[in-house]
C-alpha cells in the first residue's frame, strides 16, 4: 500500500415560536437587480474547472455543469433563484473541507462557490463583527486580532472556511477557555427560498423579539446546507453592551506554551497502551468542569497506527494562566504516569498567540490527500472494550499506514457551561471529542483505508450498534465531521439515524426550522435535515 508519510492530522432555549410554512416577512432582494460585477461562471471547458470542482478531500471529484463564483450577496440570491427556476440541483461550498461528497455527488448540477466572499469587518448597526463565509479561519484570526485585538474561539485549521465551520458549532484549542464559535454568534444573513419560490436575503439574530430568531438558532450547530446560504455571520458575545469593537468578542491569550511529546510503539505493550488511554481519559473526567483551573489547557492525543512508530501528545495552554507552565507539565506527566517509559520531548516553547494558530501540531490535512474520518463525543473516559478494540486495530500487521490514527481532542470547560438547547449543539456535557481517521494518497488504497477506519470504529462501539449512541459514556457524533456510514445499516445497527447522533434532542426543533425556512426542500444533500414526516430525496452518493 502506498502510504502518506505525515505525523500530524487535523483537526477540520425555549421552543421556537409557532412556525408556518408560509414565506416569512423579509425584505426581498430581487435576483434580477443589477449587480456591481457579474457572477463568474466556470464550465468544463474553462482551465479553472479542474481545480474548482474539487474540495479538500481528494476522494471526491464533482462534475457539475457549471461553478458559479460569487463575490457579493446579490450574486448568491441570483444564483439560488436561477437554479430554483431552472430546476437545477445547487450545492454551496465555502472552504471545501467537507468530509463526504456532498458538493460532488453525481446529481449536483451547479456549485455555488463562496471562496471570494472574504470580508471581515465591524458592523456598527448591529454592534457586531461581520464575517463572510469564504473567509478562512486564519484570515479571521489575523484580521480580528491585528485591527481590534479580539478573536473568535473557533477551529485549529487555518484553511477551513467560516461558512460551514461556524454553523456546525466551531470548536478549537481555545474553546475550553471561551466556548464554541456559535456561543458568540449574534446573527446570520442568509439567502432562503420561500414557499413562493422566491430567493430572499434574511437577517436573523438572537434577540428575543426577532421574528426570525429560529433561523439564527438553526445556524448555531444545525450544520451546513440545510436552511439556506449564509452570506455573513454577525459575531458579538452574549451580554456585551456598548459599541466598542474591542469588547465585542473575547481577547485571546497574549502567548501560549506549546508542548509535544511522543511514546514509542516499540515500548507500548497492550497493558501500557491501556494505561496511557485511561490516564488521558481520567484526567479529562477530573479537569473538564466549566470552572476547572485547567480549562485554559487543550490537547490532542494521537495514537497513530504502529507503522508510524509513535503515540503523540500535542498540548497548548494560555501562558497567562496562573502557574501555566507547571500545569502543562503536570498534565503531560499525568498522561504518561505509570508507563515506565520516558517520552520523547520533541518541543516545549512559548510563542505569541497569533503565531500559534499556524502551529502544525493542530493544523489540518494536506489538501492533496484522500481521507475518511468518523467522530465521537465522549462524556467520560474510554471503556475497556473501546481501548482493547483501538489497540487491536492500531497494531494490526495486515494494514500499514503511518497516517492512520485516533485523533482525540480535549473538550469540556466553558463548552459545557451552556445549556444543551441554548444553541443547536446538543452535546454540552462531553469531555472529549475525537475521530477515527486515515489519510492516504492513492485511489488504489481507498478500499484498505476505508475498511480499517470502519472496522476500528465499529469494533470500538460494538456494544452500542457500531456507533457512539448516547449513553453514560458516549454522546453521538459531530455534524462537521460528516459520515454517510451513519445512515448505512451495515455500519450502524443502533436504530438511530445520523440526525439522532448529530443533533440529539434538538432535532425536532431543527426540523421545524427546516419546514419554515426551506418549505420546498431546495437546500439538500445526503444527510440534510428534512421536515418531520418527510423522506430524504437527496443523493447519497
Amino acid at each position: 500500500m502506498t502510504t502518506l508519510h505525515r505525523r500530524r492530522f487535523l483537526t477540520g432555549a425555549a421552543a421556537a415560536a409557532t412556525l408556518t410554512t408560509a414565506a416569512p416577512f423579509v425584505a426581498p432582494v430581487f435576483a434580477g437587480a443589477a449587480t456591481s460585477t457579474p457572477l463568474t461562471d466556470v464550465t468544463p471547458s474553462d482551465g479553472r474547472y479542474e481545480d474548482l470542482r474539487r474540495g479538500t478531500n481528494q476522494r471526491f471529484t464533482g462534475s457539475p455543469q457549471r461553478i458559479r463564483v460569487a463575490t457579493e450577496p446579490r450574486h448568491v440570491v441570483q444564483a439560488v433563484q436561477d437554479a430554483h427556476d431552472a430546476g437545477r440541483r445547487l450545492v454551496v461550498r465555502s472552504g471545501g473541507h467537507c468530509y463526504e461528497g456532498f458538493t460532488t455527488s453525481t446529481d449536483v448540477q451547479e456549485v455555488l462557490d463562496l471562496t471570494q466572499m472574504q470580508d471581515v469587518s465591524y458592523d456598527p448597526a448591529h454592534r457586531a463583527f461581520s464575517v463572510q463565509p469564504g473567509a478562512l479561519l486564519g484570515q479571521v484570526y489575523d484580521r480580528l486580532y491585528r485591527r481590534w485585538g479580539v478573536y473568535l474561539p473557533a477551529g485549529n485549521c487555518p484553511t477551513v472556511g467560516a461558512g460551514g465551520h461556524i454553523q456546525g458549532g466551531g470548536y478549537g484549542s481555545m474553546s475550553r477557555r471561551d466556548g464554541l464559535a456559535v456561543d458568540h454568534l449574534y446573527g446570520v444573513e442568509v439567502v432562503v427560498v420561500g414557499g413562493d419560490g422566491k430567493a430572499r436575503l434574511v437577517t436573523a439574530t438572537r434577540e428575543a423579539s426577532d421574528p426570525n430568531r429560529d433561523l439564527w438558532w438553526a445556524h448555531t450547530g444545525g450544520g451546513g446546507g440545510n436552511f439556506g446560504v449564509v452570506t455573513r455571520y454577525l459575531l458579538r458575545s452574549e451580554g456585551v453592551s456598548g459599541a466598542d469593537p474591542g469588547t465585542a468578542l473575547p481577547t485571546p491569550p497574549q502567548s501560549v506554551h506549546l508542548s509535544e511529546v511522543a511514546w514509542p510503539w516499540a515500548q507500548l505493550t497492550e497493558e501500557r497502551f491501556a494505561r496511557l488511554m485511561w490516564n488521558h481519559g481520567t484526567w479529562h473526567e477530573r479537569n473538564s468542569a466549566p470552572d476547572s483551573p485547567y480549562r485554559n489547557l487543550f490537547s490532542q492525543l494521537k495514537p497513530f497506527h504502529k507503522s508510524n512508530g509513535h503515540v503523540v501528545l500535542d498540548s497548548l495552554i494560555d501562558a497567562g494562566t496562573p502557574g501555566a507552565e507547571a500545569k502543562l507539565d503536570s498534565y503531560v506527566q499525568a498522561v504518561g504516569a505509570g508507563l515506565g517509559i520516558t517520552p520523547e520531548r520533541r518541543q516545549h516553547r512559548r510563542i505569541p498567540w497569533l503565531h500559534a494558530v499556524q502551529w502544525p501540531g493542530f493544523t489540518g490535512p494536506d489538501p492533496t490527500v484522500r481521507f475518511k474520518g468518523k467522530s465521537v463525543y465522549a462524556r467520560r473516559t474510554y471503556t475497556d472494550a473501546q481501548v482493547a478494540a483501538a489497540y487491536r486495530h492500531l497494531t494490526r500487521d495486515d494494514y500499514h499506514n503511518p497516517s492512520a490514527l485516533l485523533m482525540i481532542a480535549s473538550y469540556g470547560g466553558r463548552l459545557n457551561a451552556v445549556a444543551s438547547d441554548a444553541t443547536a449543539v446538543a452535546q454540552r456535557d462531553s469531555i472529549l471529542k475525537y475521530q477515527v481517521v486515515s489519510m492516504w494518497n492513492d485511489a488504489t488504497d481507498d478500499d484498505a483505508n476505508l475498511a480499517w477506519v470502519r472496522a476500528c470504529y465499529r469494533d470500538m462501539f460494538a456494544g452500542t450498534g457500531g456507533v457512539p449512541a448516547p449513553n453514560a459514556t458516549n454522546d453521538g457524533c459531530f455534524v462537521n465531521y460528516a459520515d454517510v456510514d451513519l445512515d448505512d445499516p451495515q455500519w450502524n445497527a443502533s436504530g438511530l439515524s445520523a440526525h439522532d447522533l448529530y443533533y440529539g434532542k434538538n432535532l425536532p426543533r431543527l426540523q421545524r426550522a427546516k419546514a419554515r425556512w426551506d418549505p420546498t426542500g431546495f437546500f439538500s444533500h445526503a444527510q440534510s435535515i428534512r421536515p418531520a414526516g418527510t423522506s430524504r430525496t437527496a443523493s447519497t452518493k
